[in-house]
């Protein structure tokens, strides 16, 4: 922060624009959340505990940075290794991140060839798989256990992923709108009408075709320093650089002009 204020001083700024609480307690967080008056927004950036807490006690704006269970879905035309080089830099590459890979949806008519070969792939990084029943089969391995309808919906955090088979693109779709948080999901295709779809109907704020959900990031995205992520819808969503910090202001010349 000394850094920070002996900087906007060098530019004839105010060194008080930038400002450190370090009164960290709850008390301190939760009177900050209600200083409507004086705080413009909030942008609460931690587990969803700590979101949840500034959601549900906040009388100040907020921009909610969501937290993450992204889904990777292998589609019946997926090139398999690079399905298996999306998934694993989705899962393995940074396990504690938000837009890590936590659940996997493969279409049943490849679901057999490419099992076992991703088994192979996350048992080098010890990834514990939380299966479909029926898959259990095709996964060697001892770090399987079978998935409860619990898991569909978790974000790990950790080495650890989900895996469910669909009989379709829709399918999909229809699971990862109904379990996901809005953050990022990524389909495996070579199909071009089934990518389309995948884009349109599928509601999160960063949705990929052939590539890893590790990219949403505000430096990724040429936003330079990153904010946060936004899983909301308005006004800012996915991820946010200053840019999305700005407000507007009008500015009116006249001489005397009147509505008529």
């Amino acid at each position: 922060m000394e850094v920070l204020q002996e900087s906007l001083a060098a530019f004839d700024l105010p060194m008080e624009a930038a400002s450190l609480l370090k009164d960290n307690s709850r008390e301190a967080s939760r009177e900050l959340m209600r200083c409507s008056r004086w705080v413009d927004v909030l942008i609460p950036r931690g587990g969803a505990g700590l979101i949840a807490s500034v959601v549900e006690n906040a009388t100040v704006p907020v921009i909610e940075t969501g937290t993450g269970n992204c889904h990777v879905y292998v589609d019946e035309s997926a090139d398999l290794d690079m399905a298996v080089r999306i998934i694993i830099n989705g899962k393995t590459q940074r396990v504690g991140v938000c837009n890590a890979v936590e659940s996997l949806l493969v279409h049943r008519n490849v679901v057999d060839a490419l099992l076992p070969r991703l088994e192979e792939k996350l048992a080098e990084h010890q990834v514990l798989i939380h299966a479909q029943k029926e898959l259990l089969p095709l996964i060697d391995h001892a770090k399987s256990v079978e998935a409860s309808e619990e898991d569909w919906g978790r974000e790990y955090l950790d080495y650890e992923i989900s895996v469910k088979t669909v009989n379709s693109v829709d399918e999909a779709i229809e699971h990862i709108n109904a379990y996901n948080t809005g953050h990022s999901e990524a389909i495996v295709t070579r199909d071009y009408a089934n990518a389309r779809k995948f884009l349109n109907q599928v509601d999160a704020a960063a949705v990929y075709v052939n590539a890893s959900t590790r990219f949403t990031d505000g430096h990724e995205f040429g936003l330079g320093a990153e904010i946060g992520i936004s899983t909301q819808k308005l006004h800012a969503r996915g991820p946010m650089g200053l840019e999305e910090l700005t407000t507007t202001k009008y500015i009116i010349f006249g001489d005397g002009q009147i509505r008529p």
